[in-house]
């Protein structure tokens, strides 16, 4: 394993030894609650509110699952596809409602804060959050995204991170290809009972499918106190480490279809470290009002580390052949901003409602370099292209839910987003360009209650993706983009009937003003154009048989997603598959909890021409060809031995089906079979 230089200097082990030990840990009753911004809540309320599709992963179902990535758990949800690169998805690749999942169309956030490293500048994927400090994830489709932008075409996904219980935990896995994983978790109270402080650190390793290793260290510090009898603050602190065995290189077809199993690009790696601090204030300032503010700041860095290839030398080979010369593609990324809502009980023009409104504003960063070394050099050499992006973005919004009646609910809302971006070309005497764009984004969304049991919801808003800087100012030319937009509609009914819950939802998506290369203008090379469509449904359906025994299955069938206009028109979208389903039979008796779960992702395309034969050899870089579909059954069993102990265990992909999950520069297998036994004791 070669180790990053650029690790966290602060010894992670001692601190948390001093962190758990720290406070008194005092049973007390009323334990105050750190503050964070949720995008729905947890309640059942919160829920009905949402005049668009709501899912809530919560605690009970991802102790069950024992997912190994964030992705590994939102690929359960209904119109969720996810192009798999490995199996911890240290990059993330989510694609909602047939928008591709190689792109980043939806926001991505933590406990209310974007983790993307780049909204505006770019390169938004290169950071996933870490699974083991993940409590519960919440996904929002419809209007109500509206609150969040940029980039929630697609809707917006909300990781919940835990917060540490009083007392301390131990829980450890291991499993197939070398995983070994260990976590701690350490939490206390103040003696009055109006303060807490906790700790959880995940150390993992694993020699990774297909010998794709990695070393991964987690840790997140989280504390929060009253102020006053209607004050609280919190503060969260994470790093995050991973040098990670990957590359864009995969398999060539005929190794794959003889079942290769080695790491096509063994000398490369993709090193990650994130540092983090977020600072929340709650005020509940009345029985009418809450105020709710966040103040953050972010860095990351992403070196990764890749030998060029001898394509004529691969070709014979059947495999990538490489040189002794190294490329260091080395970004990193530094965000600070704010974020304050205001919700607010009113009886605006005589109807029964809520109000929230709130204001946005952060900076982000990037530094761009590219070191040319050879292997003898480690990691050292010439700096010959170097990039520095930032972009400032302000955003105000404000929504009113109007309560008519018992039944009906109406909720109409407005964003205004107001951006810059720059580029600066510093191994080009500092020359710099910068564009800059206001959105206005107006949204409706409605409740009624069909039902004492049954909901009606429907919901029309626009949503936007910015030209990332690379596009808007390509070539150090200001290319006069506007941003990526979006007309999203749905309508849906949800509730439940005895042992039977349920929703089904239509929607589309018309999207217009992708960045395209070409334009009319000899002075530019990007322009707007190449809109897509997407139309599709979602059935999402629970039965309760009794005795312990229940089934829950989502499908969503997307029959558009396809290019409207231009060289692709009538093309289907790149990693959209017309149908996704899962499936999963669950029974429970005493503290036993077992689940046969089952995932569906059909054939899709990964490229815009729609290739059909992936290519054999190197040319071309093998991105294009056509995926078939694939299922992928997983069983999982936790038990609860008593108070203190914990057992799960999964058989994942217990078939051993092998597919294609995906190709970038060679094929991406789907990890094969695997065992992984885990505990967890409470002290």
């Amino acid at each position: 394993m070669v180790s990053h230089s650029t690790k966290c200097a602060f010894p992670l082990r001692p601190l948390v030894a001093a962190i758990a030990f720290g406070f008194s840990a005092q049973a007390i009753a009323n334990v105050v609650q750190i503050p964070r911004i949720d995008v729905v809540g947890n309640s059942e309320q919160a829920q009905l509110e949402q005049p668009g599709s709501v899912k809530l992963i919560d605690k009970e179902q991802l102790q069950l699952q024992q997912p190994l990535s964030t992705e590994d758990a939102l690929k359960r949800v209904a119109g969720v596809n996810i192009k798999g690169e490995e199996e911890t998805a240290v990059v993330a690749n989510i694609g909602l409602r047939g928008l591709s999942s190689a792109e980043t169309k939806t926001l991505i956030l933590e406990d209310g804060v974007p983790v993307a490293p780049g909204l505006f500048i770019g390169n938004g994927r290169y950071y996933n959050p870490r699974i083991q400090h993940i409590e519960s994830i919440e996904v929002l489709k419809g209007a109500s995204s509206l609150r969040y932008g940029p980039s929630t075409i697609g809707g917006v996904i909300n990781y919940q991170s835990k917060t540490p219980e009083e007392g301390l935990a131990l829980s450890g896995r291991v499993g197939r290809f070398g995983l070994r994983e260990a976590t701690l978790e350490a939490g206390a109270l103040s003696k009055s009972g109006d303060g807490q402080i906790g700790v959880i650190y995940t150390h993992a390793e694993s020699d990774g499918f297909q010998d794709k290793d990695y070393q991964m260290d987690d840790l997140m510090i989280k504390g929060g106190m009253a102020l006053a009898n209607n004050q609280w603050v919190g503060v969260k602190i994470s790093h995050y480490s991973n040098d990670a065995n990957i590359s864009y290189r995969g398999l060539f077809l005929d190794a794959y279809n003889q079942g290769a199993t080695y790491n096509p690009a063994p000398d490369d790696y993709f090193l990650t470290d994130r540092n983090a601090i977020d600072l929340n204030h709650e005020w509940d300032i009345n029985d009418k009002a809450l105020l709710k503010t966040v103040v953050y700041w972010s860095e990351v860095s992403r070196d990764y580390w890749r030998y060029s290839v001898d394509t004529a030398a691969s070709e014979t080979a059947g495999r990538w052949v490489y040189t002794d010369d190294l490329t260091g593609n080395n970004r990193s990324f530094t965000r600070v901003g704010f974020d304050s809502r205001l919700n607010l009980q009113n009886n605006l023009l005589g109807f029964a409602g809520e109000a929230e409104m709130g204001v946005r504003y952060f900076t982000e960063r990037s530094n761009d370099t590219r070191i040319r070394a050879t292997r003898e050099q480690d990691r050292t050499g010439i700096n010959d292209r170097h990039l520095a992006d930032s972009a400032n973005s302000f955003a105000v919004f404000a929504q009113n839910r109007f309560d008519f009646n018992e039944r009906l609910s109406i909720t109409p809302g407005l964003r205004i987003e107001s951006y810059e971006q720059t580029r600066k070309v510093l191994t080009d005497s500092n020359a710099s360009e910068s564009t800059n764009n206001t959105e206005v984004l107006p949204g409706i969304g409605l409740t009624y209650q069909l039902a004492k049991n049954s909901q009606l919801f429907a919901s029309v808003y626009e949503a936007f993706s910015p030209a990332e800087n690379a596009a808007a100012l390509d070539g150090l030319t200001d290319q006069q983009l506007d941003a990526e937009r979006s007309t999203n509609v749905e309508i849906g009914i949800r509730g439940n009937r005895e042992r039977l819950n349920y929703e089904l939802v239509a929607f589309q998506m018309d999207f217009e003003n992708q960045v395209v290369d070409g334009n009319s203008d000899p002075n530019l090379s990007k322009q707007n154009g190449g809109a897509t469509i997407h139309r599709g449904a979602e059935l999402v359906l629970g039965y309760d048989f009794g005795a312990g025994l229940s089934l829950d299955g989502n499908l969503t069938y997307i029959p558009t997603s396809e290019f409207v206009g231009g060289d692709n028109d009538g093309n289907r979208i790149s990693y959209s598959p017309e149908v996704l389903a899962n499936l999963e039979l669950s029974y429970q008796v005493w503290g036993l909890t077992t689940a046969l779960a089952m995932h569906y992702t059909g054939l899709q395309f990964t490229d815009s021409a729609n290739t059909i034969e992936i290519p054999e050899g190197a040319a071309g870089g093998i991105w294009g060809g056509k995926l078939e579909s694939y299922k992928v059954f997983d069983l999982h069993a936790y038990y609860k031995a008593n108070k203190q102990l914990d057992l799960f265990a999964s058989v994942k992909n217990l078939t051993d089906e092998r597919y294609i999950a995906g190709l970038r520069q060679g094929i991406y297998a789907g990890p094969s079979r695997s065992v992984e036994l885990g505990m967890k004791y409470k002290f």
